[in-house]
């Protein structure tokens, strides 16, 4: 499966621990990435400036589904069950 173009869920919904350019402290969950552009893609794609986090993320139907806004509720989810 391919990232929905202009979805950008993956790139709000999650906290970031690690460290990101121009967010050197990472990012809260739901707060949006600086690193995302006005059209929702990630200018760090594909270099080796991105989090290892971030890359490893794949997108996925469960995770996607068929809108953005499933994808923004499955991954908040995922981070209010996840966090410490």
């Amino acid at each position: 499966m391919e990232c929905r173009l202009h979805c950008g869920a993956c790139c709000i919904a999650p906290s970031i621990s690690s460290p990101i350019p121009g967010m050197p402290e990472g990012k809260p969950a739901g707060v949006r990435c600086i690193q995302l552009d006005s059209n929702n893609l990630c200018l760090l794609f594909g270099h080796a400036e991105r989090p290892a986090v971030c890359a490893g993320l794949k997108p996925a139907m469960e995770m996607c589904g068929e809108s953005n806004s499933h994808a923004m509720q499955w991954l908040s989810d995922l981070e209010a069950r996840t966090a410490p």
